[in-house]
């Protein structure tokens, strides 16, 4: 079963629907809240939404949303949507920090060979063990700690996020943030 979301964010609102179909519907293009998947709604009629907006899509009473298209695929998002993803998934892992500290704090290995930490841009050997060993003293509390105590990282907020957009350009068959069942 499919990991859902219960809010999304809108990232771009076609109050007429895509050019390219013949249904005038207002058409919303969203990223999940929780498990970044990328969706069409379909909002009531006379309701309009701006970008970031957070629409309710759980199995409730929903106010704006009439209906659920779909799952989409990140090549099926408009240029304006693809601009501000980076931006939302930004704010989404900002807000969440904890989740994605614990992350660092819990991520295990793959295979024999490979750790789940190795899928982020920039966590080499070197800095692997180093993480290893520095959760093994004390858990990582924030972003900004974690990059303290492991010397030479990058930004492991920025590898979340580069992360998170690779998962969804699905160049990568491995899954970490974003539901598995994009693909």
């Amino acid at each position: 079963m499919p990991a859902k979301d219960d809010y999304i964010i809108v990232l771009d609102f076609l109050p007429h629907g895509k050019p390219s179909e013949r249904r005038a519907e207002p058409l919303v293009q969203g990223l999940g809240e929780k498990f970044f998947n990328l969706l069409e709604i379909v909002v009531k009629d006379g309701v309009t939404v701006k970008t970031k907006d957070r629409l309710y899509i759980g199995d409730d009473k929903r106010e704006q949303v009439k209906y659920i298209r779909g799952r989409i695929k990140y090549e099926e998002l408009t240029v304006y949507a693809k601009d501000i993803l980076e931006e939302t998934i930004t704010e989404l892992v900002s807000k969440d920090e904890k989740r994605f500290v614990d992350f660092f704090n819990k991520a295990s290995a793959l295979t024999t060979r490979m750790h789940s930490l190795e899928l982020l841009q920039g966590v080499g050997k070197k800095h692997l063990w180093r993480i290893i060993e520095q959760r093994k003293d004390k858990p990582f509390e924030s972003f900004e700690d974690l990059h303290k105590r492991v010397e030479m990282l990058s930004d492991p907020k920025k590898m979340v996020i580069k992360r998170i957009i690779t998962e969804l350009e699905g160049t990568d068959r491995h899954r970490l943030f974003v539901s598995s069942s994009m693909i």
